[in-house]
C-alpha cells in the first residue's frame, strides 16, 4: 500500500510537471497510472506509470517513451522493470520517412536482466485517413542484452547485429473511443523478441481517459526454467498532455 501511494504521488508530480513543460516546449502526449495482473515469469498485482511524448517540428518528429512497473506479493518484490526509448523521424514525403531509434530496459525478474537497442530504418504510412491510421517500420541495428542469472548460469551478455520490424495501428470508433495496436519484432542470431500491445481508450472528461489493454512479451530463447512468454492485462487512467 505504501508503494502504491508513493507511485501515485510520483505519477501526479510527473504529470503536472510534464504538462507544463509540454506546453512550454511544444511537446504533447500522455501520462498514465495503471494497475495490472501478470502471468508468466511473474504472477502478481502490479502498479505502473508511463509517459509518452511527441513533438513535431516541420519534417521532424521526436518521440519519447518511458515506463516503470513495480510489483509486490506478500511484501516481497516480484517486479521491477524500467524502460526508456527515443525515436527521431524525418519525413521524405507524405508517406515515407526515415528514422533512428534507441532504447534501454532493466528488468530484475524477466528472462533478460537488461538490454539496449540502437538502430535506423524506414517507415511507411500505409493509411492516414480518418478513422484509421497505420504505420509500419523496418530497419537494422545493434542489440546488446544480458541474460537473467540463475542457479545454473551466470549473467551472459549477447552483443550482435539485429533486424527490427514494427507496426502501429489506430482506429477511432468515435470522438470518445479508440483502439490502438502496437507490435515490434527484433531478430538476432541468439534470440527473437516480439511484443504486441492492444488497448481500448475511452474519454471520461476533459483530458482524462480510461484504458484497458493486453500485452504479450515473447522471447524465443531464454534460460532453462524460465518461461518464454509474459502477458500483462492493464487498467489505466490516462491524462492527455497538451
Amino acid at each position: 500500500m505504501k508503494s502504491a501511494l508513493l507511485i501515485t504521488a510520483a505519477c501526479l508530480l510527473v504529470t503536472s510537471q510534464a504538462n507544463a513543460e509540454s506546453i512550454k516546449n511544444g511537446w504533447g502526449g500522455e501520462a498514465s497510472l495503471s494497475g495490472s495482473t501478470t502471468s508468466g515469469n511473474t504472477q502478481t498485482t502490479d502498479i505502473g506509470i508511463a509517459l509518452h511524448l511527441t513533438k513535431e517540428d516541420g519534417p521532424w518528429t521526436n518521440k519519447l517513451d518511458t515506463t516503470y512497473d513495480l510489483g509486490k506479493s506478500s511484501g516481497i518484490d516480484t517486479k521491477n522493470r524500467w524502460y526508456i526509448g527515443y525515436q527521431l523521424n524525418r519525413e521524405i514525403n507524405e508517406q515515407l520517412y526515415v528514422y533512428g531509434n534507441a532504447n534501454y530496459f532493466n528488468d530484475d525478474f524477466g528472462a533478460y536482466q537488461q538490454g539496449t537497442f540502437i538502430g535506423t530504418g524506414f517507415g511507411y504510412k500505409i493509411i492516414q485517413s480518418e478513422p484509421t491510421q497505420w504505420n509500419v517500420e523496418g530497419g537494422v541495428g545493434y542489440r546488446s542484452q544480458k541474460l537473467q542469472p540463475t542457479d545454473l548460469i551466470s549473467a551472459i551478455s549477447q552483443n550482435e547485429f539485429a533486424v527490427r520490424a514494427a507496426s502501429n495501428f489506430t482506429y477511432q470508433f468515435n470522438d470518445a473511443v479508440s483502439l490502438n495496436n502496437k507490435s515490434e519484432v527484433i531478430w538476432s542470431d541468439t534470440d527473437t523478441y516480439l511484443w504486441n500491445d492492444i488497448g481500448i481508450t475511452a474519454n471520461l472528461a476533459g483530458n482524462l481517459a480510461a484504458r484497458l489493454s493486453f500485452k504479450v512479451d515473447h522471447h524465443t530463447d531464454v534460460p532453462f526454467s524460465t518461461k518464454k512468454t509474459d502477458t500483462i492485462t492493464r487498467g489505466a487512467l490516462v491524462y492527455t498532455l497538451k
